[in-house]
């Protein structure tokens, strides 16, 4: 019999694959896109942290300017403080370029990540892959949520997870946290399946 662990590696593997298959015209039209608007770049990688801690970079489509994160963290201090307030989010964030507004409101910025799927440092669906700092600071900010740190790192980052098909998609970092250690610690391929599927609709509602 399969444990958990072969069954979720072979569920992950066939849906990166059957995705990568069905929009491969994305994978052709976003680049060109991308480098008419601002040139290169056309991935952003940043890093985060996985499996047991161990970090790796994501990738995304490019959808700020690029240098974004050193405008962010040394630049413009005001921002910084407007990010971090608002739990590493930014509403109307300025860094976004035209095409990355459009890109992000479909979630295509994030496709590249089927790459770190195939790559096995992500699975499709699992906690939401923090930045260290984040995690660091987040967990400052939250005491209660430091017991929750364990979890999450004990299982892959998702691509989608719990959070995201919540319907809760502009929660705290409390609340996201406690929905990431749930998952971790309750994980069933078949909470996958249920995830994988109310994924198109939690995406099609953020538009």
């Amino acid at each position: 019999m399969t444990s958990f662990k072969q069954q979720k590696r072979i569920l992950d593997v066939i849906t990166a694959l059957i995705l990568m298959l069905l929009f491969m015209p994305v994978w052709i039209i976003i680049p060109a896109l991308i480098f008419i608007e601002s040139g290169m770049p056309i991935f952003f990688t940043h890093r985060r942290v996985g499996e047991k801690g161990k970090e790796f970079d994501l990738l995304k489509f490019r959808s700020m300017v690029k240098g974004a994160d050193e405008l962010l963290h040394s630049h413009d201090k005001k921002l910084l403080k407007k990010f971090k307030d608002n739990d590493w989010k930014l509403e109307n964030d300025p860094r976004i370029t035209t095409l990355g507004k459009v890109i992000r409101s479909l979630t295509i910025d994030e496709f590249p990540q089927l790459l770190n799927v195939l790559r096995g440092e992500m699975s499709m669906v699992g906690p939401r892959a923090y930045v260290k700092k984040e995690l660091r600071e987040q967990t400052k900010k939250y005491p209660t949520t430091k017991k929750y740190v364990s979890q999450i790192i004990s299982v892959k980052p998702g691509i989608t997870g719990p959070w995201q098909t919540s319907g809760r998609n502009e929660v705290s970092f409390k609340v996201r946290a406690k929905l990431d250690a749930d998952y971790a610690q309750k994980k069933s391929i078949w909470e996958d399946i249920k995830i994988l599927f109310k994924t198109p609709k939690a995406m099609i509602s953020k538009w």
